[in-house]
């Protein structure tokens, strides 16, 4: 059910251009061996490339269709196709001497090999982002999502649409966009969207504008589609990853190398096949096509124009469609995950009229060496403020692509649809969920609250929320409140925020809390909320202090990847425990704590798209480094203690086109002054004081140590270290793909005033603590296991108690 909602918004129906489509194979004449990748092209100047297999698709307007096909190193052979019955064609070519011009190359090897090392060495002067300071162009995308077998409506009404038939039938979303890139060497690239408009949408749903369909670029490292990376042909690792074959020559002005490329090791590296046209001189690329079959079948072509005065080839337009494939691949869009395998006609077959998707960009009015104005750091996607007003006159003067009457008509019938199942209504619902929100009119249900246990609260049950625009885009009100059954005790709170300019996001917010926290525990003002279904290790958690506090905070994003947060704070601390903190010869149970706060949040590499309602993290790049400085106050709003908190934490994240990743998380944290127990510093302990394993068993955390107890160790100056490596996943049927996870943590620490801790005994970690072990996840509705071992300076003399045994819990919404 909740594939059918995610599904919901894109597959709306209307009617495409009608075309026919000619099914066939290449073949030797001789042996009967298909011909990869051989050319066929119509009169019409529709083109197609055969698959591997010697297999094509082409699509013609009328009969008769005249069709010339060639390959290097076989007779050319054109023909007519007059009848309306032919289904699938079978053409034998004539093989002939191979003749191409002599290619001058100091390099040992094979030709093509050779012409592809030189190619890859000559990237930096080829590819514009190397090669030239500046430049501008303008683009027209137009984006569907389709099937060819087309459902009808005799009526627009659409009230009573089954539900099914939504999904049986042939579906369709249609969007348009024009937008002007800029890019200024050092600076980067920059997309303004000039107008954008959706099927059924007076307002766009902003993730579509920053998905990444495809890359611009074949001269990058890594070539993406849907967000999914695969290895570039013309990376450093080339030769590595792919066969190379000169297929043909092309002959005019500047004529080219046609190159095929092809997996040497599909099973082990993300990859493509297709064929680049190399400019003879220069190695340029002129053109490229490339497929990826399987779970998905995927086409992508870029193509090329020469610039004379500059002598550089530009893009000029680039195009991907991806149909339904053999298996259950999933492309993530629009804050859910529409599974493509699943859709479309015979799955047998790639030659099957089942168009999935499509998206066309044409660029144009480019401008190379151009000063372009850009300022540091913009955001990489903006959206024009009249983007989605603009009238039809607009439109037409930039379509490149002609939209037909039958593409017009689509906006109304699915303007219909969306207006009669509330798809609207449900996209929000979706992506407010991700985040841990649900949406009832103008306030947003907070997931975090209604539910919750642990050893000290018992079961912890309550409602909180914010309020969203809808009540008002100026200012905002939030508040909570739960129970907890073991303590007996309601805990609240509330607070509101004041936007203050719009631009930079910030906000001046006022709260009131009366609630617990976790003795030890040191969070980031900056970090981003990450919402969990399930947060294993609140569960085991047992030492708490009591707090009220007041805050005053002001957000402000300085730059689209730098985010700050400043806070002042009075608090008023009670224990729940016998711990008293001893100073000064005073003896304190409970005290007043008055802080102010500066935390900072960088991510240099991550992209970001800037909408009417703010930024939106488009990519998470590494690293990502977050700092926050506390410093408390004796005698404001008698405060007892005057102290001083830095906490620096810094994550990196390698993913490898293999399908394998490795993450590190560096956190080093200081406290100076009179600091009590409840606001120094722990490792994330997570096990259990219990006196087997089984009894211990429970859920692993996400950055917890899984083998030190609660209350083992406090510290006022914390070093730890988290690396977590992840191997491809093992394939053992479609369903099931669990993925082995190989982790090492390791933190080392001390406690300068050791005696001043009175009621409770812990240690300190300046010898250095260790534990490493392995997650074996997904094995079943995102459950798995785990397993960590205690070794080193303190390691237990019993071996049960060095061991950790838990469940893993990691579900993909």
């Amino acid at each position: 059910m909740r594939n059918k909602i995610f599904c919901l918004f894109f597959f709306v129906p209307f009617v495409l251009l009608s075309q026919i489509s000619i099914t066939g194979k290449i073949i030797d004449e001789s042996s009967n061996e298909p011909l990869p990748f051989a050319t066929v092209k119509a009169d019409d100047l529709s083109y197609a490339l055969t698959s591997s297999t010697g297999e094509f698709v082409i699509r013609c307007d009328s009969y008769p269709i005249k069709l010339t096909v060639s390959y290097v190193g076989y007779l050319t052979k054109t023909f007519s196709i007059k009848s309306k019955d032919v289904v699938k064609i079978e053409v034998k070519l004539t093989p002939q001497p191979l003749d191409l011009e002599p290619i001058k190359l100091d390099i040992a090897g094979s030709i093509a090999t050779n012409i592809i090392k030189e190619a890859i060495n000559r990237k930096k002067q080829n590819n514009p982002k190397k090669s030239l300071k500046n430049y501008s162009y303008k683009s027209y995308n137009k984006f569907k999502i389709t099937e060819d077998n087309q459902a009808r409506f005799d009526t627009p009404d659409t009230t009573k649409v089954d539900m099914e038939r939504l999904f049986n039938e042939a579906h369709s979303f249609l969007s348009e966009k024009v937008s002007l890139h800029q890019f200024k060497k050092g600076q980067g690239e920059k997309e303004t969207v000039l107008a954008t408009q959706m099927t059924g949408f007076k307002e766009p749903i902003y993730n579509v504008l920053g998905i990444k369909i495809q890359s611009n670029s074949l001269y990058e490292e890594d070539y993406t589609i849907f967000n999914n990376k695969y290895a570039g042909p013309l990376s450093r690792r080339a030769i590595k990853n792919y066969y190379y074959k000169v297929l043909d020559t092309t002959q005019g002005k500047r004529p080219a190398y046609v190159v095929l490329f092809q997996p040497r090791r599909s099973k082990k590296i993300a990859s493509l096949e297709g064929v680049l046209y190399l400019d003879m001189k220069t190695l340029a690329i002129q053109k490229a096509v490339a497929e990826l079959r399987g779970e998905l079948n995927v086409m992508v072509t870029h193509d090329f124009k020469y610039f004379e005065e500059e002598q550089k080839w530009f893009p000029s337009g680039q195009e991907v469609t991806i149909r339904p494939g053999i298996g259950k691949q999933k492309v993530s869009l629009f804050g859910g995950q529409i599974s493509v395998g699943r859709l479309g006609g015979d799955k047998k077959s790639f030659t099957g009229n089942n168009d999935f998707l499509v998206s066309k960009t044409d660029i144009f009015d480019v401008n190379l060496n151009d000063k372009t104005n850009l300022k540091l750091k913009q955001a990489s996607i903006e959206i024009n403020p009249e983007a989605t007003s603009r009238p039809q006159s607009y439109w037409e003067q930039y379509r490149t692509s002609a939209i037909t009457e039958k593409d017009l008509k689509s906006f109304p019938i699915v303007d219909s649809i969306v207006k009669a199942q509330n798809i609207e209504r449900r996209i929000n619902v979706i992506q407010s969920f991700n985040i841990g929100y649900y949406p009832v009119s103008f306030f947003d249900f907070d997931l975090t609250y209604p539910i919750k246990y642990n050893n000290f609260e018992g079961l912890r049950l309550g409602l909180g929320g914010v309020t969203n625009n809808k009540l008002s885009k100026r200012f905002r009100l939030e508040g909570y409140l739960v129970y907890g059954f073991r303590d007996g005790r309601f805990k609240h709170g509330l607070g509101g925020g004041v936007l203050l300019n719009k631009k930079s996001g910030t906000w001046l917010n006022v709260n009131y809390k009366n609630d617990l926290s976790e003795v030890g525990s040191f969070f980031y003002l900056t970090d981003r909320r990450v919402y969990s279904l399930f947060e294993p290790r609140l569960v085991n958690i047992d030492f708490y202090y009591k707090y009220r506090s007041w805050s005053t905070s002001l957000q402000h994003q300085i730059l689209p990847n730098l985010l700050s947060e400043t806070q002042f704070s009075t608090s008023e601390i009670e224990q729940t425990g016998g711990y008293t903190y001893l100073n000064n010869g005073q003896s304190f149970s409970s005290y007043k704590l008055a802080e102010s706060t500066i935390a900072l949040r960088w991510s240099p590499f991550s992209k970001f798209l800037k909408t009417p309602d703010g930024m939106k993290e488009i990519y998470d790049g590494y690293p990502k480094i977050s700092a926050q400085y506390t410093q408390g106050f004796k005698g404001i709003y008698d405060s007892n203690f005057s102290y001083s908190k830095i906490g620096i934490k810094a994550e990196y994240v390698i993913n490898r086109l293999n399908q394998s990743s490795t993450s590190f998380l560096l956190e080093g944290d200081i406290a100076s002054g009179d600091v009590p127990l409840t606001h120094l510093y722990h490792a994330y302990p997570n096990a259990p004081t219990k006196e087997t394993v089984l009894q211990r068993f429970s859920v692993a955390g996400r950055r917890s140590f899984e083998t030190m107890f609660f209350n083992e160790f406090f510290s006022d100056r914390l070093a730890t270290l988290q690396v977590r490596h992840r191997l491809r996943p093992f394939r053992i049927a479609s369903w099931l793909k669990p993925e082995l996870v190989l982790i090492s943590r390791y933190a080392i620490g001390d406690v300068s005033n050791l005696d001043g801790h009175q009621g409770i005994e812990f240690n300190s970690l300046q010898q250095g603590y260790q534990e490493s072990g392995f997650e074996l996840n997904k094995l079943f509705a995102g459950f798995g296991l785990s397993f960590a071992y205690r070794y080193g300076a303190y390691h237990l003399p019993e071996f049960s108690d060095n061991l950790s045994f838990k469940f893993t819990f990691y579900l993909k919404l």
